[in-house]
This record gives C-alpha cells, structure tokens and sequence, in this order.
C-alpha cells in the first residue's frame, strides 16, 4: 500500500519531562504523523466512514497528551502509535515528535519513530 495519511504539526500540550522543573506545567509538543492507510473504498464512494477522520484522530490525540504524564518523548511516542492503532486498526505509524523548549539556544530536540502492527 503506498497511501498515508498525514497530520504534521500538530501541536498538544502534555506534562513531560525528567527534570523537577519540567514537571510544573505542562509544555508544548509538536506531532507529526504519517500513517499508512488505504483510501481507496474513501475515494472511490466519497464516504467519510470509509476513511481515516483526521479530525477525530487529532482530537483523540489531544485530549490523551492533555491527561498522560511521561519523562521522556520516547514513552508518549510509544502511546500515540498504539493510541492510533487500537483506535484506527492502522498497521503502520510514524510519529516525529518535537519538544520546541526542550534545550535552550536549540530551535526544537525530538525524536522520530515508526511502529508496524501486523
């Protein structure tokens, strides 16, 4: 399958962070995602149903990093890949996940992973 869906740039807000000084307030995280689904029953019939909701999906997403509490970017990652498979019966993720204030003099630190469910 050579389709994906994506949803870059998609900013949440989440409690993260090892240090004592990270864990005060919640920071700014910025995702993006690539993920494999087929659209062609979506294309071909025009359904909403048959495709994969972006809205809802980013929604989703916000809503469970506005209640998760991680140390690192590598554990939220984790979570949202298995968040969009179990909600969306998706085989394949990518998540690219931005911490813009993570170092100061840095514009953003991140990590990038890809997760296949088969």
């Amino acid at each position: 399958m050579s389709d994906v869906v994506y949803i870059h740039g998609l900013e949440v807000e989440s409690l993260i962070g090892v240090y004592d000084f990270e864990r005060h307030a919640r920071q700014k995280l910025i995702l993006d995602f690539d993920i494999d689904f087929d659209c062609a029953a979506a294309g071909a019939t025009d359904d909403l149903s048959l495709a994969l909701d972006y809205d809802r999906l980013s929604r989703l997403v916000r809503d469970w990093c506005a209640e998760q509490t991680f140390e690192l970017i590598e554990s939220i990652g984790e979570g949202l890949c298995r968040l969009v498979h179990q909600e969306f019966g998706v085989k394949r993720v990518r998540l690219a996940i931005n911490k813009p204030a993570a170092v100061p003099g840095c514009s953003a630190v991140g990590t990038r992973i890809e997760r296949c469910f088969e």
